[in-house]
């Protein structure tokens, strides 16, 4: 058989359902042998869109996502959306064409060398140079892609490698076990948590790639002990649980930096620094903390750890919860009761252009609490952060690692491959938005049923935001936009336009059920960023 087949029996071999890409010439005989293939080839309008697609396919199912390239451009086009899911710890192998190896050694057309290109950006960079070593380097990319800390891989296939001839077989698959905790660091851990008085927990994205919510929540119950999460763990502990506090992340003295402040000992569980750096939260360098990760800590000035509990996760919060003596009550609970009086107080506020709060209100309202909500990058993603309630894991996907615009349409059209019976909406700034629009195409051709909320304010607004805080004017943050209801029909999907504010609820309602794509237009008002900015400098912590 050729090399390509070869190739593309070793991918079925790792239960690989799509592919998401671009065709080229450089991986002809790759989209050939596809051809033959139980592996779904997504056919995407620019290669960033195709690892985006990759990224959040990976971050649902902990299976690694996969995207194709060819050379030169197309593989240049990758390197976002890959550095996205490599910080984001989301799993996914990358593969680009190349040219024939009889070329690599000098200048030529399009070449560039792909490997040493994405080593800095993935777990595992390599190029096949032979057909026979095909087998070890596909499963060694998934095997490393799929292993703590999850996170992207590349291989670089040249096009003369794919042509030849091999008699191989893909290696089985097996992917490693978590070990168990040390004994006496879960002693150690139990008898800290137990000499503390006012503990609290930072739990992680690791958290929920470990399988481990239910085990956080029992913890966290038992042992009285609150539980604030990551942008990316939204989700993690149900925020109706009367020990979650929400997400921390804000940058600012809010209601969970306060509990930081108040806290003897931070728990931090799954927790990654890319998450939210140590330094914007234990700026004194003075707290107990325990790690409890399937990975050693970062070594950082400000997150030095006392206890480090390292294995798999589950276990450790079991084992830890037999022995530990729960908290006798704490006092930062004051703080979950402010946040909920602070999401509850726009409700009814039907003012346009809309405040973020209600925008935030009337979406979870019309969203089930299983539906899928992609957030992209901008000033949206700080009030979805802090304001969406969630109740199950991997329902408010946050890109934090990276924090890469761009990721909500594509990310929402994988998410709705993974979970084709749940809602998923594109949670978008009108910037972030134009960035990969033209995969509404993609959703279009394959009747794939999405809902993009834009939240329009004509400017950066997330920058606006920083630049106004800290130098009190703007800079060149402003732009235009196309009319986005004839933009959505243009590709044949569903356009509105939110003109009152007692029209975004039934016409989100709407779309949900348009069984279409549906583009919603809906004009946001950013001035209280600045109000909440004010509000949090000024704020008392109220425990």
């Amino acid at each position: 058989m050729k090399a390509a087949e070869l190739f593309v029996k070793c991918l079925e071999n790792e239960g690989v359902e799509y592919i998401f890409g671009i065709p080229g010439e450089e991986n002809l005989d790759v989209m050939d042998a596809l051809l033959d293939s139980s592996i779904q080839f997504i056919t995407v309008r620019h290669e960033q869109g195709a690892a985006f697609m990759a990224d959040v396919y990976g971050r649902l199912t902990g299976k690694a996502g996969v995207c194709l390239a060819t050379l030169g451009p197309g593989a240049t086009n990758l390197v976002t959306g890959v550095a996205d899911a490599n910080l984001d710890h989301a799993p996914v192998v990358a593969i680009a064409g190349q040219a024939s190896t009889h070329r690599l050694h000098k200048e030529s057309h399009q070449v560039l060398d792909l490997e040493l290109m994405f080593q800095p950006i993935t777990k595992y960079s390599s190029r096949i140079l032979s057909p026979n070593v095909i087998t070890e380097v596909v499963r060694k990319a998934f095997k490393v892609a799929q292993t703590e800390k999850t996170g992207a891989t590349f291989i670089e296939f040249p096009e003369n490698i794919a042509e030849m001839e091999i008699d191989d077989s893909p290696i089985d698959t097996m992917n490693p076990m978590s070990p168990e905790p040390p004994g006496f660091k879960v002693d150690a851990a139990a008898t800290m948590i137990s000499q503390a008085k006012q503990p609290m927990i930072l739990a992680g994205n690791g958290v929920i790639r470990g399988h481990a919510c239910k085990e956080l929540m029992e913890f966290a119950e038992q042992l009285k002990i609150p539980v604030a999460n990551t942008f990316m763990a939204k989700g993690v502990i149900p925020f109706k649980h009367p020990m979650a506090l929400g997400s921390a992340g804000l940058q600012a003295n809010d209601y969970i930096s306060c509990g930081f402040a108040k806290a003897d000992l931070i728990i931090c569980i799954g927790y990654d620094l890319v998450e939210y750096h140590p330094y914007l939260w234990h700026q004194t360098k003075d707290r107990k903390i325990i790690h409890i990760d399937q990975n050693h800590a970062e070594v950082d000035a400000y997150y030095s750890v006392d206890i480090g509990v390292v294995g798999d996760i589950k276990h450790s919060l079991q084992r830890i919860m037999k022995i530990a003596t729960p908290s006798a009550g704490n006092a930062m609970n004051a703080l979950r009761h402010v946040l909920v009086e602070e999401m509850n107080q726009h409700q009814d506020d039907n003012t346009v252009p809309m405040k973020p709060q209600k925008i935030i209100w009337d979406l979870r309202t019309a969203m089930a609490l299983d539906d899928i909500a992609i957030s992209d990058v901008g000033a949206h993603k700080m009030w979805m952060s802090r304001m969406f309630r969630c109740e199950k894991p991997n329902t408010c996907i946050i890109s934090n690692g990276f924090a890469s615009m761009g990721i909500a349409v594509p990310g929402a059209i994988a998410a709705k491959l993974v979970n084709p019976d749940k809602k998923v909406v594109a949670v978008t700034g009108d910037g972030g938005f134009m960035m990969n629009s033209q995969e509404i195409e993609t959703a279009m051709r394959l009747d794939i049923a999405i809902v993009i909320l834009i939240w329009t304010d004509s400017a950066y607004g997330l920058i606006e935001w920083k630049q106004m805080n800290q130098f009190k004017r703007s800079s060149n943050i402003d732009f235009t936009n196309p009319d986005f209801v004839k933009y959505a029909e243009s590709f044949g999907a569903k356009g509105y336009r939110i003109a009152k504010g007692d029209d975004l609820l039934p016409t989100l309602k709407k779309a949900l059920n348009d069984n279409t794509v549906s583009v919603i237009d809906c004009p946001v008002d950013y001035r209280e960023n600045l109000k909440l900015t004010g509000k949090l400098g000024e704020m008392v912590c109220p425990i």
